[in-house]
């Protein structure tokens, strides 16, 4: 009787979650199946976090990225000691140039005895929090009483050839190259979607022009694209210009793909019932096509979107590493790689480097999760 009960109680418990998976929303059952595919979670996480050094990246620089000195150039990441004689001061130690008599490189001693308290919420260069409020606090800094001859910064990984703070530039070539990407998907979305729709639903002549314009783009190598026409930005241009013309020559590459799938798509649903009804009872056809037919299949597009973004970081990044992208006094992880390009940089100076650590992160975060997506888009599927 006890093990009848208790079967009793097991099958009812399964009937629940039956009954619960019969009457979900498809984006209930696709966060679901999104939330088994472990990596792509991780994955999800990790860019919340990038997004999130974008958005307060100035509040998280140690110091002006724009700042430079060459007492200390070429200086290797200094760390922050946290305990003091077992309390919990956390500091820096002083440096103290000089130069190798061998080699006539610089180099520099760091002096035990000579500490440099860090604080917490510090007042340092004024910028604008979120872009809407002015501010000066940063999280990490050296007390604004310390002359900046002494210590400019805290260099967490080193400075460059012009002593300028590694992890503050790092900061903002975090948010330059994240919301290339973001903003690039954004107008390839709207190319994709409106060009790859058109072709679907119209066929015809719209069809067959539309769809030999993507064919002679995929046909043209990326990169040889990507240099004609960066090349063709003036030189004299400012670095928000230059920044949105990046912008715009990587979208114009990156839409081919998410209109095919479109174009697909609409291959499909336009002779499906729900489609032959809305245009027998006279519902507007652009309602149609962004109301009902676009709206089935908005978890692919999602998906196609999520795995697009990375294509916008690396060709960003290749453009500016190749000197036909970004340019200084702008900062992005293309900028930063294109110093540690050389032979000297890896051999002498391999903290220049490190740079190359966020954008493979960034890179796999975005194609785990995007395999994730993909997946979860249809939660039907075994």
């Amino acid at each position: 009787m006890a093990s009848e009960g208790a079967m009793s109680v097991h099958q009812g418990a399964v009937s629940d979650e039956s009954q619960e998976i019969f009457v979900a929303s498809q984006w209930r059952l696709m966060w679901w199946r999104f939330k088994r595919h472990r990596l792509a979670v991780v994955s999800a996480i990790i860019l919340i976090g990038f997004y999130m050094v974008a958005a307060f990246a100035e509040f998280l620089a140690t110091a002006d990225p724009a700042y430079h000195t060459e007492k200390f150039h070429y200086l290797r990441p200094q760390p922050i000691r946290f305990f003091d004689e077992g309390r919990f001061r956390p500091h820096v130690n002083g440096l103290k140039g000089f130069r190798d008599p061998d080699t006539f490189k610089k180099d520099y001693e760091v002096l035990p005895d000579e500490k440099i308290p860090v604080h917490f919420f510090v007042e340092g260069f004024e910028y604008r929090l979120l872009g809407l409020f002015p501010a000066n606090r940063h999280l990490l800094g050296i007390a604004p009483d310390v002359p900046l001859e002494v210590r400019p910064s805290i260099y967490l990984l080193g400075s460059d050839d012009i002593g300028r703070d590694a992890w503050s530039r790092l900061m903002i070539a975090t948010r330059i190259s994240l919301s290339i990407g973001l903003i690039g998907v954004a107008m390839s979305f709207f190319l994709g979607i409106v060009l790859g729709g058109i072709s679907g639903y119209y066929g015809g002549v719209w069809d067959l022009s539309i769809q030999r314009l993507i064919e002679i783009l995929r046909s043209i190598p990326a990169i040889p694209l990507w240099m004609a026409l960066a090349a063709a930005v003036p030189r004299d241009w400012s670095a928000l210009r230059v920044y949105f013309a990046i912008t715009v020559i990587v979208s114009v590459i990156g839409w081919t793909e998410l209109a095919r799938v479109v174009r697909g798509r609409f291959l499909s649903l336009r002779e499906d019932d729900f489609v032959t009804a809305a245009r027998l009872i006279g519902v507007p056809e652009m309602r149609i096509i962004f109301r009902h037919m676009l709206t089935s299949f908005t978890s692919h597009i999602i998906a196609a979107i999520s795995l697009a973004i990375p294509g916008m970081i690396i060709a960003e990044t290749a453009l500016s590493f190749l000197g036909l992208g970004l340019r200084a006094p702008a900062v992005s992880w293309g900028v930063m790689l294109q110093q540690a390009q050389n032979a000297q940089t890896v051999a002498l100076y391999p903290w220049l480097m490190f740079v190359a650590v966020p954008v493979i992160i960034a890179i796999l975060a975005f194609n785990f999760m995007g395999d994730g997506l993909r997946d979860a888009a249809d939660p039907y599927s075994s």
